[in-house]
């Protein structure tokens, strides 16, 4: 090679160098300062716990069912002449309400007629007693082996008295069977259905009409083993919150009644029995919630003692992450003791003031070392 063909190759080679110079000056930078990025620890947000008493709280679904259904029937025969306006499927009666009446003219003809045998039975009472007294004063004149009871007339009088006792038990049948053409309304209820018209002969003891009773209503609730622990021993009378979820939540009060006292074959759950009082709003203006709505009941249970309530997201498989002092992360192992929607209830292996890690990284591990996320002030403000 010449010495004019290095004269040329010289100023390439200064210039190859110095990229490679430059290059490896910029990755060693960049390797730098994404080594400086992985060492550095990972920010958290904690917040320090402490125990309190806390109402347990249970809730159930259940459905609206009447607590009184009645088939109903008239106690006589006869045949229907009118009824009420409101006696229809869906419609509402009021306790107390003539639901429909039958042809009375018999029932009043035996009014009458049992009103004249008392008539009779007394005036025969009157009789007898008359004829019993003359047989007393002249039996003071006879010898006493003469004086009997017959001759007293004892046992006409006592035959008379039981006649007149029997014509009023007839008379008080009768006035009840003519009131029995009027079949009222045994409570406020929910016409479910109804069998007969105008002019049907209807006998007695026949079902004509099915009623539901809409003065209460109860609730049947399902109640796991898991949430029966927390029902308190003198739950009975209890207040309830209602809910009927909707466009428009209907909220009503209801009352602990009672235990069905039996455990499900199948399911292996126990029933609460929630009662609501005038589910239909007859006496009020609250809004009615039907009978076979669907509802929410939530009720208060026992009352838990120092106990820790997180949120759900922060406990994994019973173990939650604290910060100590130092900002190492430390596990631990907490019992709980149950779930209420988005959060835990914990009464052992937390110690009020610990930090708990509400934003836990990606990868945690005991003993890595965190960086506490200090509050925005200006948000507070």
């Amino acid at each position: 090679m010449t010495r004019k063909s290095l004269r040329w190759l010289v100023p390439f080679l200064i210039l190859g160098c110095s990229y490679a110079a430059f290059s490896a000056i910029t990755s060693s930078s960049e390797e730098g300062k994404n080594l400086r990025a992985a060492k550095a620890p990972p920010t958290v947000t904690v917040s320090k716990v402490q125990s309190g008493d806390h109402n347990v709280v249970i809730t159930g679904h259940g459905e609206i069912v009447p607590v009184e259904v009645t088939r109903l029937s008239a106690q006589v025969s006869g045949e229907v002449i009118s009824w009420h306006p409101n006696f229809v499927v869906g419609g509402i009666v009021k306790r107390g309400e003539v639901l429909f009446t039958l042809e009375s003219e018999n029932y009043q003809a035996a009014v009458l007629q049992a009103e004249a045998n008392v008539a009779s039975a007394r005036a025969a009472l009157i009789e007898e007693q008359a004829q019993a007294n003359v047989a007393q004063k002249q039996a003071k004149r006879l010898p006493k082996s003469q004086v009997t009871e017959l001759y007293l007339r004892k046992p006409q009088l006592l035959s008379a008295e039981a006649k007149v006792k029997s014509s009023l038990a007839d008379l008080k049948r009768a006035r009840r069977d003519l009131e029995n053409c009027n079949i009222v309304a045994p409570y406020d209820a929910l016409v479910v259905s109804r069998e007969l018209g105008v002019g049907q002969f209807v006998s007695a003891g026949t079902n004509v009409a099915t009623l539901n009773n809409i003065e209460s209503g109860e609730i049947h609730i399902p109640i796991a083993g898991f949430d029966s622990a927390f029902i308190p021993d003198d739950f009975i009378g209890r207040e309830a919150k209602i809910t009927l979820q909707g466009v428009l939540a209907i909220e009503r009060i209801g009352r602990l009644e009672r235990d069905l006292g039996v455990v499900d074959s199948n399911t292996r759950m126990t029933n609460i029995i929630v009662s609501l009082s005038d589910p239909y709003s007859m006496k009020s203006d609250e809004t009615p919630i039907k009978f076979g709505s669907y509802v929410e009941v939530q009720f208060i249970g026992k009352k838990l003692k120092h106990i820790y309530r997180l949120p759900q997201e922060i406990v994994n498989n019973k173990k939650v992450w604290v910060v100590n002092q130092d900002n190492i992360l430390e596990p631990r192992i907490v019992n709980v003791l149950r779930a209420e929607k988005d959060f835990m209830l914990i009464n052992e292996g937390l110690r009020d003031n610990d930090q708990v890690v509400l934003t836990v990284p990606d990868y945690p591990q005991e003993g890595l070392q965190v960086e506490v996320a200090k509050p925005d002030l200006s948000k507070e403000q």
